[in-house]
Parts: structure tokens; sequence; C-alpha cells
């Protein structure tokens, strides 16, 4: 698909057909990421954990030097295998 970009107010602006955006599952107010890869415009959705908050945002929030480890959970209830 070719388009233009268009003067959009004091911006630029590119308008995507419906099946474009049918097609990566965005809609119209979702955010979007926008960025430069190797000369190339990439558009991408900013998918969301529990509809609020991004990955990368709530990975940001672990704090520095945070240390991980397993979590009892008790003995087995029912026919679970372990």
């Amino acid at each position: 698909m070719v388009t233009k970009i268009k003067k959009w107010g004091n911006s630029q602006g590119l308008r995507l057909p419906k099946h474009i955006l049918e097609d990566t599952r965005i809609e119209v107010g979702d955010e979007v990421d926008v960025l430069a890869r190797d000369g190339v415009i990439v558009i991408a959705p900013v998918r969301k954990v529990r509809g609020r908050h991004s990955l990368k945002s709530l990975i940001a929030r672990i704090p520095k030097g945070h240390a991980e480890g397993e979590i009892a959970w008790g003995d087995p209830v029912g026919r679970e295998a372990w």
C-alpha cells in the first residue's frame, strides 16, 4: 500500500486504512510505539498488561537488587503431578 505524509495542523500525519488497523488489532485511541530502525519507520501497538500498564513500565518499578526466589504454595491438593 502506498500513501502520503500530509500536513495536519503544525504536525504531519499518516492515514491508515481500516483493514490495516484490523489486521494489527489496533483501534482508534490505542497507544502505538513509533520508532526508526535502520531508516524504516516501525509502528507497533503498545501491548498492555491488564489494560493499564505496559511490561516495560512494570519492570522499571522492580527495585534494584531485588532477589528472586521460590514461593512455597503448600502441599498438592487434588491430582496435581509434582
